[in-house]
């Protein structure tokens, strides 16, 4: 077993280099510039919800008080008048990049500090760089991928936005589970 503290250079280099790598493929591949469309009559629709006193929350619609109301054929014809969605309100204000990127370091960090644990808990001193690579990689997959299938399946997500966000994750995991196996103790 691996103290997690003999671990602390590959939890703050993975971070750092998940980062690196976000920003790139964010910032420098523009193959995420179509996740999100812009409303039609967008002007119009943000008059209305500003004059519904919509507030920053998630909101399901039409949304039934109860399960059972679900069924009923008043809410069977909402539904099938439309439109149905999901929508998240934020606050009013302009998107605080700084506030964003910090809290996406600080989620990294978390990230590759219960990578370290499962590694130092699996893997013995001395491992091969192939064997903690293989370790780090899957479970770092599981932890920046798994979890954006739910977007899809649950909130109408297009799979092709998903699908972007299970490759980001791939390259994330990747460079997470070579910065580990390359300083292994």
């Amino acid at each position: 077993m691996v103290s997690l503290t003999a671990l602390w250079l590959p939890i703050l280099l993975s971070a750092v280099a998940v980062f690196i790598v976000s920003s790139v493929l964010h910032m420098v591949l523009s193959y995420h510039k179509n996740d999100y469309v812009k409303l039609p009559k967008e002007a119009e629709v943000l008059d209305g919800l500003r004059n519904a006193g919509v507030v920053p929350g998630a909101y399901y619609f039409p949304c039934p008080d109860d399960h059972k109301e679900m069924g009923s054929p008043e809410m069977l014809e909402r539904y099938t008048t439309g439109p149905v969605g999901i929508m998240t309100v934020l606050p009013n204000r302009p998107p605080m990049m700084p506030k964003h990127l910090a809290m996406w370091f600080v989620h990294s960090l978390v990230v590759s500090f219960f990578l370290a644990y499962v590694a130092s808990r699996t893997l013995a001193a001395g491992s091969d760089y192939l064997a903690v690579f293989r370790v780090v990689g899957a479970v770092g997959f599981l932890a920046y991928s798994a979890a954006h299938a739910s977007d899809s399946i649950w909130k109408g997500q297009a799979w092709s936005t998903t699908t972007k966000h299970i490759v980001d994750g791939l390259a994330y995991a990747l460079v997470t589970a070579g910065a580990f196996a390359w300083l292994w103790p």
